[in-house]
């Protein structure tokens, strides 16, 4: 292949925004914020450096996207774990499910979690992508019980979460399904669960 038609074949890249983002999500997991750059990033997705700014104005819209599809992945996955139950003790099972095996269960995933709500913290511009997060999770818990325990139980998987991917103890099921069982107990079922 000649230097010019390589060169061609090099600019082709219709899936290089869609990379560099997936790239920024892995190097965000290893290094955490702080430790992303453009470099970084364009070494991990294996393009040039000089196309980070193509298409990312700045580090932080890069980000901010990358940031995006993380919590709209991670919402999906919940969506769907909690559309699969077909009623409440089934919902409660997906519950215990996504707290003890389904979510950040992976570490880099913890890592990005985490990094979100530090940025979310001080940037109300992430602050509205937790806050995007949370609510398709409500919605999805809704499906299946009143919303104010359907806000306790958001609370609930996320602190459970946390302390079994960072306790050095291992957790068992069966206080997860206790906990859930105490919390739903005495739940009114959300619409989608009467019908």
């Amino acid at each position: 292949m000649s230097d010019g038609a390589a060169a061609r074949s090099r600019r082709y890249d219709p899936g290089r925004r869609d990379r560099i983002v997936d790239a920024c999500l892995r190097v965000i997991g290893e290094a955490g914020v702080a430790g992303t750059s453009n470099r970084r990033v364009a070494a991990a997705a294996d393009v040039p450096l000089g196309s980070m700014t193509y298409h990312f104005t700045d580090t932080d819209e890069l980000l901010h996207e990358a940031f995006s599809r993380f919590a709209h992945a991670m919402s999906d996955r919940f969506e769907q774990a909690m559309a699969g139950a077909r009623d409440v003790d089934e919902a409660r099972r997906a519950v215990v499910d996504l707290i003890s095996v389904d979510v950040l269960a992976d570490p880099r995933e913890l890592v990005l979690t985490h990094e979100l709500y530090t940025l979310a913290a001080r940037d109300p511009r992430y602050r509205r992508l937790t806050h995007a997060w949370m609510a398709r999770s409500r919605r999805a818990l809704e499906r299946h019980f009143d919303p104010t325990t359907a806000r306790l139980l958001d609370a609930l998987i996320e602190g459970l979460t946390i302390h079994r991917a960072l306790d050095t103890e291992p957790h068992r099921r069966d206080e997860v399904v206790r906990a859930v069982d105490r919390m739903t107990r005495s739940s009114t079922a959300g619409p989608a669960a009467t019908r």
